[in-house]
C-alpha cells in the first residue's frame, strides 16, 4: 500500500524524477511524457465522471481510473529487452484481463448503438463531450507510450490497453448521446 506523509521531497528540484526501481530520469524523458499523459487522461476521466449521472457507469469509469494508475506504475517500472512483463508482488503490470474487460465493454456498448453513417463531432451532451475529450487525451497518451517504446521496452499489454481504452471511450461517448441518436454528424465540406 502506498503511504504519502509528505507531498514535497525536493528531490525533483534538479529536473529529475524517481522510477519504481529507485533510478532517476529527466522529467522530460519520453517515459515521463507517457506517464504524464496517462495522468492527464485520468484527470479528464474524473471530470467526465462528475458529468455522468449513472452510478453504475461512474463506477465502471472508476475501475478504468484505477487501471490508469496501474498503467502509470507499469510505465514507471524499467524493463529489460527480454522482459516477459509478468506481474509479481513487487512489480505491477497491465495484464491481458484488463484489456479483455475493455473489449467486452466495447462489444456490449456497440451492440446497443445506432450504426454510424458518418464521423461524429465530439459533443452532444456534457457527459459525452467530457468523455470525447478524455478519448482524445487517450489517443495522445497512446502516441507518447509508443514514442517511449522506441527508447525502452514497454509492456505490450500496456500499449493494447491504452489503444483499447480510446475505442471504449468513443463508444461510451456515443452511448451517452442517447445511444448515438444525439450524435452530431460531421458534414464533409458543410461549412464552405
Amino acid at each position: 500500500m502506498v503511504k504519502l506523509n509528505k507531498i514535497y521531497t525536493r528531490t525533483g528540484d534538479d529536473g529529475t524524477t524517481g522510477l519504481v526501481d529507485g533510478s532517476r530520469i529527466a522529467k522530460n524523458d519520453p517515459r515521463m511524457a507517457a506517464i504524464g499523459d496517462v495522468d492527464e487522461l485520468n484527470s479528464a476521466l474524473g471530470i467526465a465522471i462528475c458529468e455522468i449521472g449513472d452510478d453504475a457507469l461512474a463506477q465502471e469509469l472508476r475501475i478504468v481510473q484505477n487501471d490508469l494508475f496501474d498503467l502509470g506504475a507499469d510505465l514507471a517500472t524499467p524493463a529489460e529487452p527480454d522482459d516477459d512483463f509478468a506481474p509479481s508482488e513487487m512489480v505491477l503490470r497491465i495484464v491481458p484481463e484488463q484489456v479483455e474487460r475493455l473489449e467486452e465493454k466495447i462489444d456490449s456498448a456497440t451492440a446497443k448503438l445506432d450504426p454510424l453513417t458518418s464521423f461524429i463531432l465530439p459533443g452532444g451532451s456534457k457527459s459525452a463531450a467530457a468523455v470525447h475529450l478524455a478519448r482524445a487525451i487517450a489517443r495522445r497518451a497512446e502516441r507518447t507510450c509508443v514514442a517511449a517504446g522506441r527508447d525502452m521496452p514497454i509492456n505490450p499489454q500496456a500499449l493494447a490497453y491504452i489503444n483499447r481504452l480510446s475505442d471504449y471511450l468513443f463508444v461510451l461517448g456515443r452511448a451517452l448521446n442517447n445511444g448515438g441518436k444525439d450524435d452530431i454528424l460531421w458534414v464533409p465540406g458543410g461549412s464552405r
